[in-house]
């Protein structure tokens, strides 16, 4: 709680978190009293810090967030870690497809890490993909960087994707719906239903998914998705009987099967 407060402090002064403590025998003026009351009301609400800082951290990157998009979270730097390893030539032109592709967390940062590859991020929320140009612009990569809005719930919506692709990645929902308010408030009052829910088992996304990246991705090529907790051996069925062979099971810094990798 001392860490979060000394956030939305500095936020209110418009101060860094060093200028700040630089800073700290000083008398705060009643602008900043009254601009830090209107910030802590928020996060007493429960509302994530990520919303009222408007930024969340991701592999040393610092990504744009808002009620759009879904919170940065370190276990999806699992897939991250998980496409370095299985492609270790950095400076290869692969091309890359972000399915559901919200902040750019994933599509932007592999970018960065793969300077001579293009990436096209889905996504069916029009709000998402403005932060994700935000997003891209701020991290140098736009010029290799297509946004294109698509709903994975109709169908062909594969269609208006030119493959084939190296690697293909996504963080689906993947939360069973009848769950989603049973969540910390944080999640379920505050980040974006659509981005959440899953359908009755937390797995309809993964099926509409398989059932079209066979035809995306390139012969050898990658996918990565990410999974919840419990959800991998099921998920590896759905894209084994898609045609693609799942070869590993990864794991976050909890111990929890969080990647699925499957390959054409």
């Amino acid at each position: 709680m001392r860490f979060e407060a000394r956030l939305l402090l500095a936020r209110a002064a418009g101060l860094s978190v060093e200028q700040l403590v630089a800073r700290g025998a000083e008398p705060a003026p009643e602008t900043i009293v009254a601009g830090l009351r209107a910030l802590t009301a928020r996060r007493v609400r429960r509302e994530p810090m990520a919303y009222i800082l408007g930024e969340r951290e991701f592999w040393g990157l610092p990504f744009e967030v808002s009620p759009a998009v879904l919170v940065p979270r370190p276990d999806s730097e699992t897939l991250i870690e998980a496409a370095l390893s299985l492609m270790p030539l950095r400076t290869r032109p692969w091309r890359l497809l972000d399915l559901g592709v919200g902040s750019g967390c994933l599509l932007l940062t592999l970018l960065r890490e793969y300077p001579n590859a293009i990436g096209i991020g889905l996504d069916v929320s029009e709000a998402a993909l403005g932060v994700a140009e935000s997003n891209a612009l701020a991290l140098g990569v736009a010029a290799r960087t297509r946004l294109l809005s698509g709903d994975w719930r109709q169908p062909g919506w594969e269609r208006s994707l030119a493959g084939p692709f190296d690697l293909i990645v996504s963080n689906p929902p993947y939360i069973e719906a009848s769950t989603i308010d049973r969540l910390m408030p944080e999640v379920a009052r505050f980040e974006p239903r659509e981005a959440l829910d899953g359908g009755p088992d937390g797995l309809a996304a993964y099926r509409r998914i398989a059932a079209a990246v066979a035809t995306l991705v390139a012969p050898g090529g990658h996918v990565l998705v990410e999974v919840g907790e419990g959800q991998a051996v099921e998920i590896s069925r759905i894209f084994e009987m898609a045609g693609l062979a799942v070869r590993a099971l990864r794991k976050d810094l909890a111990g929890i099967d969080r990647v699925v990798h499957a390959q054409q």
